[in-house]
């Protein structure tokens, strides 16, 4: 056999073995030798390697025994810390309620608990800025303190003098909290106060192609129309608009499309220009045909093609396209539309009345004025509180704060956050609440503060208070001149946010001497998505399981961008929530989702969702009403959750070692608002770099014929051809890629021809996207500086790229794999550290290629805690789901710290009289003669429907001891669904993923051994039984009301023979 064939074995035998080996890989005592930092870490991950939880509170039910418990399981499972947060309030509960309401003398006898036990044991926490998730509020916000947002009356009045007019204020009051800006009049010239007839009776429903028809009794001239909706319907805003003088003979008007928008769409109407168009009959025609198949900046869209239409408002005058979203409202970005320069009003004709208004706003006396003759509008412009407030609290549930005040952020933090900390002794506090958490934006946006008129003007350098009637939707001067100063409304909402808000709560937790972990602010708040995380030590995004419609992709790559381009090392998510947990989760389900996410960047795993259960005699117990993964003591699993603990900080410890290699920097452009690009959006900019494939696959997404439907998780219906993360793997073909904003490039320099940021971060080439649909009209600021950048020798890509790769400007692969391989590459003065992870779904045999090599090469494999000195160009077996790394150094390891694969004799099935069978929770014991599934024995419902710990106990002989060179492997065949190993009461290994084999080496010895395997499987059958009528045991019960789609029981325990080497 060749060395390279010798080699080739060797490194497929070190990937297909036992994904529970012993740990083998490092020597107990510390040698002279030279050993790494990378190794160091590995072998012994630090602190800031091992897994976080979130840990819920659900409805004030929480008992001292059960923190105790909670803490004590996380402990055990190598969890470092937890996310605190109660949820709900003890009356929402329904029947679930306890005695421990937030900020009740209860509730802080249990956060004392807390603080004791969790100092006991060493483990951190983390407390959110507000009860709940979401994001700042409380009872001690009042209206005036709290998000506001700019509504307004519009009153149609005749000039001349007028005498004892009380002006109506707007109806969209919040809180009974009003304040008046300003009052504005300017000329109805277009007024036409005429109404329709609509063929349709509203609301009106249908899910095949339809027209609506609006009709008037004489010719209207048509320029905007309000759609109503009772919800988010991305359907009601889809219409081809035709009109017609006699109600046959139409002609095409134009196509009204929804704007982007997020998941918290409704607060605000979506009104369209209308080109000025005279006629008596309005057709709005509806096909789901063409329909976008959904993604987070098209939520709505992600639900079956179905029209849900409250009504059409059409209006005889000029309104700017989609300025509910434009003025900053709601978090929207739509293609430009113009209005008619001529329609537009002329500022200076606008009168400014406000003088006559009285303060306070509460006094709504008669005014005296005169106006010149004709009709005229006269518009009262103030501010309320958005009404938003903190919904997943309970006790400290409230309207949020002002997050363009820093004393309104002030305010919240010290009514909550500080008073938990203040609460505990300062010794404990210091040691055990080491974070402050703002969790993901849930609290729509804001457009006013009783600073904004003045921030405004600071920052953009002119006065806004002449532009107020943009707020309304009334196109002022010019089309092209009402949009940029909307935009710059939206640019001045995008800074406040940072410069207040996030700038205040990183003073506020240096002051603590806490760090700072935040998740995303799109799609809800117009911002940048990318430019709060400069103010994290922990940026954080979220990815989910089994839920299409609530994942977040474009959450992961905004943290990871943002972290990336401000030098943040730690790259958190919060990982694998369900929408609808079905207790049939496992380490094994979750793997190659969690892969997936650190090769997009993440390098820290915040687990969702570990949620209280304040019982002793209950089981599986509460959870966030259904919402997993089910990361908690009283899971089935948890037990073994250490051996997946194991890999997941030995991946984290070198995921976080040097610094991240992203080649290209794709710069988001300059509309607002903004975040980080999804791999999708750059078909049409990078084309070459895809393969043909992916962009045939991508292009009949797009087209979504036929708009097909799935149905995941159970019960939930969608569309099939949404935007989904596990589509995009190794995206560029070898290039990594981070999106780049405007913030970040200001504090650029170039360095040996390539841009660093001010965070560190290295990139060779920037581009500039064509546009798209957050940037669809390609809003870019910066071209000189760009054209600057390209001089000093950075490329820069502004058109179309058609080439294959980047070679013709100097940079070649990162790394050449095949499909369906995924990576990340880390670089250190001392390393270059590749993890590759098969995402394929099957086994994968290659010769990877990679670009920064060394002079020696090593093989990690994290899951096994093995380190194998490999030629680089060899060949390598992954099976599915697997991962590894590699890591290329000038340095040599010592062999003693290195794994050297031994000979396994040849596997025949175990020689033993049959197994003794112990089910732990009940206490049945049964003998088995040959394996078989639990749920086969049909007349005892103990074993049919258990879930839970069973122990196979047998004895088998070994004719000699293993020799030096030689393994002796275990090979469990089936498992459902997790085993771990003992022999001669030596723990093995825990084999929680094909294939289940496990190295016995250690603790077989010739002759008589004793052999005990024991199983667990999940709670799926125990809960179908306790639904049935047919529980295994009692004790059952959960508030997660969700199940498996099928009645089928899951197959349970050893179910195929057991094999052993020779």
């Amino acid at each position: 056999m060749s060395t390279d064939k010798t080699k080739m074995r060797r490194i497929a035998t070190l990937l297909i073995s036992a994904a529970a080996a012993p740990l083998l890989a490092a020597p107990t005592t510390v040698q002279t030798d030279y050993v790494p930092t990378w190794y160091e870490q590995f072998a012994k991950p630090t602190d800031s390697a091992l897994p976080w939880t979130f840990w819920y509170w659900m409805y004030g039910n929480v008992s001292d025994e059960g923190i105790r418990l909670d803490l004590q399981a996380m402990k055990e499972a190598s969890i470092k810390g937890f996310y605190l947060m109660p949820i709900k309030s003890a009356a929402d509960g329904k029947g679930l309620g306890g005695d421990s309401e937030q900020l009740s003398p209860e509730w802080w006898k249990r956060m004392d608990t807390v603080f004791h036990t969790a100092d006991s044991l060493n483990l951190e926490m983390g407390i959110h800025i507000c009860d709940g998730f979401a994001l700042a509020g409380g009872p001690w916000i009042k209206p005036e303190e709290s998000m506001q947002r700019v509504v307004w009356s519009d009153t149609i009045i005749n000039g001349g003098g007028i005498r004892n007019l009380v002006m109506p204020r707007p109806q969209k009051i919040s809180n009974g909290y009003y304040e008046d800006i300003t009052l504005l009049a300017y000329p109805a010239t277009y007024c036409d106060d005429n109404k329709p007839k609509a063929s349709v009776e509203f609301p009106f429903k249908s899910s095949k192609p339809c027209d609506i028809v609006m009709e008037y009794d004489k010719p209207f001239t048509l320029r905007s129309v309000e759609i109503v909706t009772g919800g988010n319907n991305y359907q009601a805003h889809r219409f081809k608009v035709y009109a017609s003088d006699n109600g046959t003979d139409y002609k095409f008007v134009r196509e009204i499309s929804p704007a982007r928008q997020g998941w918290q769409n409704t607060d605000a109407l979506a009104t369209y220009a209308i080109p000025a168009t005279t006629a008596r009959y309005f057709k709005f025609c509806w096909t789901p045909e063409g329909s976008n198949p959904g993604s987070e900046d098209m939520d709505a869209a992600k639900w079956k093609p179905n029209l849900k239409i409250g009504g059409l408002n059409l209006g005889s005058e000029p309104v700017i396209d989609g300025y509910e979203g434009k003025s900053g409202a709601v978090w929207r970005v739509s293609k430009y539309f113009p209005v008619d320069d001529k329609e537009c009003v002329d500022p200076s004709k606008v009168i400014d009345l406000t003088p006559r208004l009285r303060r306070p706003s509460t006094t709504d006396a008669p005014l005296a004025f005169s106006l010149p003759k004709g009709k005229w509008h006269l518009v009262r412009i103030g501010h309320t509180s958005t009404g938003h407030t903190n919904a997943t609290g309970g006790g400290g549930r409230g309207l949020e704060c002002d997050k363009f005040s820093a004393a309104a952020v002030d305010k919240q933090f010290d009514n909550w956050f500080a008073a938990i900390y203040r609460h505990a002794p300062i010794d404990v506090a210091r040691k055990v609440l080491t974070r402050l958490h703002v969790d993901s934006w849930e609290a729509g946006s804001q457009n006013w503060s009783s600073n904004f008129m003045d921030e405004f003007k600071k920052r953009r350098g002119y006065d806004l208070k002449p532009w107020l009637l943009l707020y309304a939707g009334v196109p002022l001067k010019s089309s092209e001149e009402s949009e940029k100063v909307l935009r710059d409304i939206r640019l001045t909402i995008g800074d406040l946010v940072n410069d207040v808000f996030f700038s205040e709560v990183r003073r506020l937790a240096d002051e603590y001497g806490v760090k700072l972990s935040t998740e995303c602010v799109a799609p809800t708040m117009v911002s940048d998505g990318l430019r709060h995380y400069q103010f994290a030590d922990y940026p954080m995004g979220e990815f989910w399981l089994n839920s299409p419609t609530h994942d977040k992709p474009n959450d992961m790559l905004d943290a990871v961008s943002g972290a990336h381009i401000y030098g943040k090392n730690i790259i958190q998510a919060e990982g694998f929530t369900e929408v609808r947990g079905t207790w049939d989760e496992h380490p094994a389900m979750l793997k190659r989702l969690l892969d997936h996410n650190y090769c997009i960047g993440i390098n820290s795993i915040v687990f969702h969702v570990n949620t209280h259960n304040p019982y002793t005699d209950k089981k599986p117990g509460m959870t966030l009403d259904g919402i997993g993964t089910f990361f908690q003591r009283d899971n089935t699993w948890w037990r073994e959750m250490p051996a997946f603990s194991s890999y997941i900080s030995k991946t984290q410890t070198l995921l976080q070692y040097g610094r991240p290699v992203s080649d290209i920097a794709i710069y988001t452009g300059d509309e607002m608002p903004r975040r980080a690009i999804l791999p999708e959006r750059l078909t049409e900019s990078l084309p070459g770099l895809f393969s043909e494939t992916t962009l045939k696959e991508e292009a009949a997404r797009k087209a979504n014929i036929g708009q097909p439907l799935e149905v995941s998780p159970v019960g939930v219906t969608h569309t099939r051809n949404m935007t989904k993360a596990e589509h995009w793997v190794n995206t560029l073909n070898g290039y990594r890629y981070d999106s780049f904003n405007h913030d970040a490039l200001d504090g650029c320099r170039i360095e040996n021809g390539k841009l660093v940021t001010r965070g560190g971060t290295a990139y060779s080439v920037i581009v500039v996207p064509q546009a798209r649909p957050m940037n669809p009209d390609r809003h870019i600021d910066c071209w000189n500086t760009l054209d600057s950048i390209a001089r000093l020798g950075v490329p820069v890509i502004k058109d179309v790229w058609r080439e294959s790769d980047l070679s013709s400007i100097g940079i070649s692969r990162d790394a050449s794999l095949p499909e369906g391989i995924d990576f990340t590459h880390r670089h250190a003065d001392d390393a270059d550290i590749y993890f590759l992870s098969n995402q394929s779904g099957k086994a994968k045999s290659f010769i990877p290629k990679f670009r920064d090599t060394r002079r020696y090469c090593y093989i990690i494999d994290a899951e096994h805690n093995r380190t194998m000195k490999v030629d680089a160009n060899s060949e390598i077996a992954l099976a599915a789901d697997d991962a590894l790394f590699y890591v290329f150094t000038d340095n040599e390891i010592d062999a003693d710290y290195l794994y050297q694969p031994k000979h396994v004799g040849e596997m025949m099935p175990i020689d033993n009289n049959g197994w003794k069978v112990t089910f732990e929770t009940t206490g049945k014991v049964v003998e088995m003669k040959e394996l078989k599934d639990w749920t086969s024995f049909t007349d005892d419902n103990s074993i049919r429907y258990y879930s839970g710990h069973a122990a196979y106990e047998t004895t088998f002989k070994r004719k000699h001891s293993p020799a030096k060179d030689e393994s002796v492997v275990i090979d469990l065949g089936t498992v459902a669904d997790i085993a771990t190993v003992y022999v001669n009461g030596k723990q093995c290994g825990t084999a929680w993923r094909p294939p289940y084999t496990v190295d016995i080496t250690q603790a077989v010895k010739k002759g008589k051994n004793s052999l005990k395997i024991v199983v667990v499987n999940t709670w799926a059958n125990a809960l179908q039984g306790n639904d049935e009528g047919k529980a295994p045991f009692t004790g059952i019960w959960t508030n997660g009301k969700y199940r498996r789609a099928s009645k089928d029981l899951l197959p349970s325990g050893l179910t195929s023979p057991i094999m052993i080497s020779k």
